[in-house]
């Protein structure tokens, strides 16, 4: 039989989709519906057999979970904001600076004493072609001296064309610290060190403000001199 030019009942050609069911196909075929079911059924295959070779056998399913848990989660900041600072010695005690106002930290070398100046005036020292004055802030502080070795360092800071030098007993690096970890001033905190106190960490570093030193009138370096 031609099942291209199947007649109906009345004479006239039948419709392809129609042609199973009128040509007496086996029932498996019938149950399609018609020729467009036959179509739609078999153009499917390729969509199903791609879903089937998609899916994930259990060995590969496991190993991604495992991989999603030993996957370290995102750390959140419940501090909030903080400041990055140089942690330095003084007499025992840890200070920092804002890393905002330090331009460098330098050797202690060839230290020249200025006759006439503050005693907390160290002296000047020559740093990269520029003429610094170093400031002793034990002595500014009214801390314990215990002499100045080349051991020491000297902090640089600066604002503008103001720059002067902070001698440190050793520089212990850079890290950050939380803004809402900086209380104020401890009980034992007063006269000099409490003016320029940006605050202090429970593990007692003391922060000092930078700004409020360099804005000092008392300590004011112009061409490396200091009034």
């Amino acid at each position: 039989m031609n099942r291209g030019t199947a007649r109906s009942a009345g004479g006239s050609p039948a419709p392809l989709e129609t042609t199973a069911k009128l040509a007496g196909e086996p029932p498996a075929l019938q149950a399609l519906g018609s020729w467009k079911g036959v179509q739609t059924k078999f153009s499917s295959q390729p969509r199903m057999t791609q879903a089937v070779a998609n899916q994930k056998s259990p060995a590969e399913i496991l190993r991604a979970r495992a991989k999603a848990l030993a996957r370290p989660p995102q750390r959140k900041d419940p501090a909030g904001p903080s400041i990055e600072i140089v942690e330095f010695g003084l007499a025992g005690e840890r200070y920092a600076l804002e890393t905002a106002c330090v331009r460098e930290v330098y050797p202690l070398n060839d230290l020249t004493p200025l006759p006439g100046t503050p005693p907390f005036v160290a002296g000047i020292i020559h740093a990269r072609g520029r003429i610094v004055a170093v400031i002793d802030l034990k002595k500014f502080f009214d801390l314990p001296e215990e002499g100045i070795t080349d051991s020491h360092r000297v902090v640089i800071v600066g604002r503008d064309d103001t720059e002067i030098g902070v001698l440190a007993d050793f520089v212990a690096g850079v890290r950050s610290v939380p803004l809402s970890a900086l209380q104020s001033a401890l009980p034992t905190f007063s006269g000099p060190r409490e003016q320029y106190l940006k605050g202090v960490t429970a593990e007692r570093l003391v922060v000092l403000d930078a700004a409020r030193i360099l804005a000092d009138p008392k300590i004011v370096v112009e061409e490396g001199v200091v009034v």
